[in-house]
Order: structure tokens, then sequence, then C-alpha cells
């Protein structure tokens, strides 16, 4: 058994899981996040409290990341009582969390002044892949750190690639966050179309999962579409975030994303009309708004 100290900062909607799935797996685990009261239940099941990241990185030797946006880890790790702060050098950081490529590459180099390994390893699989350890994870940095920590990531995903260099993990989840938008975007439309045609919904999703318009989204999020089921898998506010960076980074290279530009203002009224903390299923209720739809 890999007798190393696993620290876990983060334990929101996929962090928690995630935490969860490491201590079943027999780690030492040691926990931090804004909000204490979300560790409760890890604490129950023999995970310890740190205070702050530093104090966190200090009794640990590989500490995972999953935070909301690229402000938030880099104030994590790099802040006054960040993990860079408390580190053993050595040890190694890997950030699970969806963030700009370019504070990626910046986090990395913050690691290598202070001796630490950084990969940049974000997620793809929703609450219920982080519940059944079955995510897919993109990883970026150097390939002997991924083997290093190979062991501990099995515990969290059922698939993990190496995709390149500092902030290539990073540039591939934004890839995947391009097709989930628009694919959840062509389910809203798809449906309210047959709202509007007076289709029975359920009998139409049933149709047509079986055939070429099949997909993740559409068996996962249209049912709870259809039965008003708007809790967070994953929420609208991370959506509309995840696409914003894919459109800096297209900007940069000069990449019309057309589609992706309509997803995210999309994404940006169903946050305008109060959905942020609700699932990104909610963009339902913002098509269904613009077509009058009841």
């Amino acid at each position: 058994m890999d007798k190393r100290t696993i620290g876990f900062i983060g334990l929101g909607t996929m962090g928690r899981p995630m935490a969860t799935n490491l201590l079943k797996a027999g780690y030492s685990l040691v926990v931090h996040s804004r909000t204490r009261s979300k560790a409760d239940s890890l604490l129950a099941q023999g995970a310890q409290w740190a205070d702050f990241p530093a104090e966190l990185a200090a009794n640990c030797d590989v500490i995972l990341t999953m935070l909301p946006d690229s402000p938030d880890v880099w104030s994590v790790v790099t802040g006054e009582r960040g993990v860079l702060r408390g580190v053993r050098s050595g040890s190694i950081l890997v950030d699970m969390s969806t963030i700009s490529p370019e504070v990626a590459r910046n986090l990395a180099a913050e690691c290598e002044r202070s001796g630490v390994k950084f990969l940049d390893a974000p997620v793809t699989g929703g609450e219920s892949g982080a519940i059944a350890g079955t995510l897919s994870i993109m990883v970026g940095g150097s390939a002997e750190t991924l083997n290093e920590v190979r062991p501990i990531l099995q515990c969290l995903g059922s698939r993990i690639t190496h995709m390149g260099g500092f902030g290539a993990g990073q540039t591939a989840k934004l890839c995947n966050q391009i097709i989930c938008g628009l694919n959840i975007l062509a389910c809203c439309e798809g449906l309210a179309f047959g709202a509007v045609a007076g289709l029975d919904l359920n009998v139409l999703l049933d149709a047509i999962q079986g055939g070429a318009a099949s997909s993740w989204m559409l068996s996962n999020l249209a049912p709870k579409m259809l039965s008003g089921d708007w809790s967070p898998g994953f929420r609208i506010a991370l959506q509309e975030k995840d696409l914003r960076l894919a459109l800096e980074y297209a900007e940069q290279r000069k990449l019309p994303l057309i589609g992706t530009a309509i997803a995210h203002q999309l994404f940006k009224a169903a946050e305008a009309a109060g959905l942020s903390e609700e699932g990104t299923q909610s963009l339902f209720k913002t098509i269904r708004a613009l077509g009058g739809i009841d």
C-alpha cells in the first residue's frame, strides 16, 4: 500500500466524493475547504483537518486541489497562507480544477522555484463520475511525475491520459467543455422544438436516444430537463466560466468559435436569470423562456 499522505483542498460537488474515494482506498488524508462543514463527512471517516493550505502542505506528500476558477487556485497555491508557504521540497501538487492553461503554466513555474513537482489534471465525468471513481483525467506535465501519482489518480478515474507539457491537460479540458456546452444547447433546442410541435417529450426522448442523436448529455441531462430536476451535477456558473476560458484562449490564437460564443452567451443569460447554482440542464429554462414555452 502507498504510504504517502495526501492533502485535498476544495470539497465541493466534485471534490468531496473524490476525497471520499481516496479514504476508501486507504490513504491518509488531510483536507481543507473554505467552508469547514463540507469536510464533516470526511472527518467522520478519519480524515484530518488543516486550517489553511500551508498547514496542509506541510503534512502531505501529494496535494490535490479542486477549486472553481483560476484566481482561486492561484490564491490557494501562492497566497500568504498558500500551499507553497508550507510545502516540503520534493512534494507533488496536482491541480484538478478547470483553469486557464496559461495560469497552469505559471503555477508550474512557481512550483519549480519551490522544489515542487506540478501537474495540471482536470477531470470530466460530472458528480456521478466523481462518486463512482470513473472520471476521465487529462494530464499536463511530466510523464515521470504522472507515473508517480498514477496509483492515486486511479482511485479517482478510470481513464488517465497524458496530454503533453504543462497546460496541455487544461487545454484538453477546454476542448471537452466546448463539445459539452454545444451538446447541452443541442439537447435544449431539440426538446424545445418538440414541445412547440406538440410532441410528447418523453416519447421523443426514448425515440432519439436509440439513434444518431444519442449522447451522454442526452441520456443524462435530458431526463432531468423533462422531470424538472435542476440539481447540480455541474453548475451553470462553472460551464459559463469554462466556455469563457475557451473563448479567451481561442481569441489569442485568432480562432473563431461561433457556436461556442453563442452557447456562452446563453449560459450567461441563464446566470442573469438567477440559475448560476443550478445544474447545466437548467439551460432548458432559458431556451423555453426565449421561445415563450410553458
